[in-house]
């Protein structure tokens, strides 16, 4: 990935992360908000009715005592009016139940159940609430069902109980007098449900209210049905009479929050377009000038150090440029005077070795013309001899320099590689069979890839490198040993390893092996492998060596299928 993308990506993210955190701080706490200001409203309602059940308590209560001391009332109690005579006197008190006692609880005229009298009242009332100075919940059954009432019992004339109240209905619950967006809800036992705004479509739904799991009900698959409930349980006794269901929709919140939602979308979006437009402004000022230092760069890696970074403006980059163009300057500088004390370094080398090396033979030289002089001088039948021996002394020792100059003259004429289309394994055999004589004793093992194994190289200058691995490999073992020859198909090239039973090297003999003029042989010049080296390098490979002392060693060779 490119710096020029990833600063886009960067920025792009960047400005979207932002919007994103914003958007959702912002609808988090527009959430929070609301719900505390429902969470308020939910408890201002329940308060209200907690008030408006006192209060109509107390009017259930005033309404019941007078009912007590009615006539009606007081002629029931005697036994001098009909049976269903409660009726008309819960009608005119505004009561849905009116029931006559007996002290016994024997019904006398019941309002809402007149068959009943005779019986035994059986509302749902503790011992402790027919003398409850306050009005009551209790359950009345009725002919078709269980009705929850609002109720209160006072003593009537001749010890008779008179009890009545009211049934919690819809009404009820409309006296309440909700804001907009709130209503209340009023669950009986066993499963009845009022709702001051009409039938509840699904109260099972309410199921989950019931039984503390969530406090927020969702109608329909549209999110905004959603209501957030506040509970009021109704306890009588420690029973549960009912439950008052505060709720508030969710309708506003949820419109807001995907409101607020479709603006982040729309400002992030912009945002992104935005950072699109920015991270390109910016890439164009920062990356482009970037990416020409970089191809100056890459020039002067391929070695044309006149390159240079062009310097477009007085920032960060343009000193960036200014000091790159500074930096190739001073290496090709130091590099033209490393390259002047290389070739001193080099000359002065080349003829210190090569004095070494001429030395040699020619002290043999310088003693046989003595020994000729000496010879002529002494008698004619002696000289004879030693010139005979004199003279094979002579161009024995010439032999010597021949092969010494011709050893630097190799190395000095190294010419440039001259790239086609080559066979490895074609061209170990032509080296095996050139030196196959002066292999003697020494074993042979060749394993060599299949078929063919072609790269493009120089073809002479590859065999020489193999001619000069071979030598070396027979010289490292004058005792007798194995030389072994394989080769093998790699990635994208060919390798070569040549690997002799020598004597092995040092690591620090492995270290100086390739260096120019050094040897680990008595009478070597120390150049094989230096050529080898040079070889190696025009070809753009690779040579290393692995070696131990008494293990022989390996030279292995990575040459590329290709050249540029």
């Amino acid at each position: 990935m490119t710096f020029r993308t990833k600063l886009l990506l960067i920025s792009s993210f960047t400005i979207a992360g932002a919007v994103a955190l914003v958007t959702g701080a912002v609808a988090v706490s527009v959430r929070r908000a609301f719900e505390r200001a429902d969470a308020e409203r939910r408890g201002a309602l329940l308060d209200q009715f907690r008030r408006q059940l006192v209060a109509r308590g107390d009017e259930i209560t005033r309404e019941v005592e007078q009912a007590a001391q009615s006539p009606a009332v007081q002629q029931i109690a005697a036994s001098a009016a009909e049976y269903d005579a409660a009726q008309a006197e819960a009608q005119q008190d505004s009561l849905d139940f009116l029931d006559v006692l007996q002290p016994d609880l024997t019904i006398i005229s019941s309002a809402h159940w007149p068959a009943r009298f005779g019986y035994k009242n059986d509302w749902d009332i503790a011992p402790a609430d027919w003398t409850a100075e306050k009005a009551f919940l209790a359950r009345i059954p009725m002919p078709d069902a269980t009705a929850t009432a609002l109720v209160a019992a006072r003593r009537g004339p001749s010890g008779k109980i008179v009890v009545g109240g009211r049934r919690l209905n819809p009404e009820f619950l409309k006296s309440l007098g909700m804001a907009p967006g709130m209503r209340a809800l009023l669950w009986l036992a066993p499963d009845e449900v009022l709702d001051a705004q009409g039938p509840v479509s699904d109260p099972q739904k309410l199921a989950s209210l019931m039984q503390g799991k969530s406090n927020v009900v969702q109608w329909t698959r549209d999110r905004a049905s959603a209501e957030a409930f506040q509970t009021l349980p109704l306890m009588q006794n420690g029973k549960t009479m009912g439950v008052l269901l505060a709720g508030t929709s969710l309708r506003e919140q949820i419109g807001l929050e995907q409101a607020i939602l479709w603006i982040g979308l729309s400002v992030g979006g912009s945002g992104i377009v935005i950072g699109v437009l920015l991270g390109w402004w910016t890439t164009e000022r920062i990356t482009r000038p970037v990416e020409r230092l970089a191809a100056a760069a890459r020039a002067v890696e391929h070695g044309d150090w006149s390159a240079r970074a062009e310097v477009a403006s007085r920032d960060e980059i343009g000193e960036l440029a200014q000091a790159f163009n500074r930096m190739t300057e001073q290496i090709l500088e130091q590099r033209e005077r490393a390259l002047q004390a290389e070739r001193v370094a080099a000359w002065r080398e080349l003829a210190r070795r090569l004095a070494h090396e001429l030395k040699n033979p020619l002290f043999p030289l310088q003693i046989t013309i003595e020994n000729l002089q000496r010879a002529r001088e002494r008698s004619t039948a002696e000289f004879d001899e030693v010139f005979r021996e004199s003279t094979a002394t002579l161009l024995a020792e010439l032999a010597n320099l021949k092969t010494i100059i011709g050893r630097f003259s190799d190395f000095a004429r190294m010419p440039a590689p001259h790239f086609e289309p080559v066979d490895v394994n074609e061209t170990v055999r032509g080296v095996m069979k050139l030196y196959d004589a002066r292999l003697g004793a020494i074993g042979r093992r060749i394993e060599l890839e299949n078929g063919e194994l072609k790269i493009r190289a120089d073809g002479e200058q590859l065999r020489r490198a193999i001619g000069n691995l071979v030598l070396n490999a027979i010289d490292a073992m004058p005792a007798g040993g194995t030389l072994a020859i394989t080769t093998a198909r790699i990635e994208n090239g060919a390798r070569l390893s040549v690997s002799d039973t020598g004597q092995g090297l040092t690591e620090e003999e492995c270290a100086r092996l390739f260096t120019p003029y050094y040897t680990t042989k008595q009478h070597g010049t120390g150049l094989g492998l230096a050529i080898v080296q040079s070889v190696v390098s025009d070809h753009r490979g690779k040579i290393s060596v692995a070696s131990e002392p008494g293990r022989g060693a390996t030279f292995i060779i990575d040459l590329p299928e290709m050249q540029p």
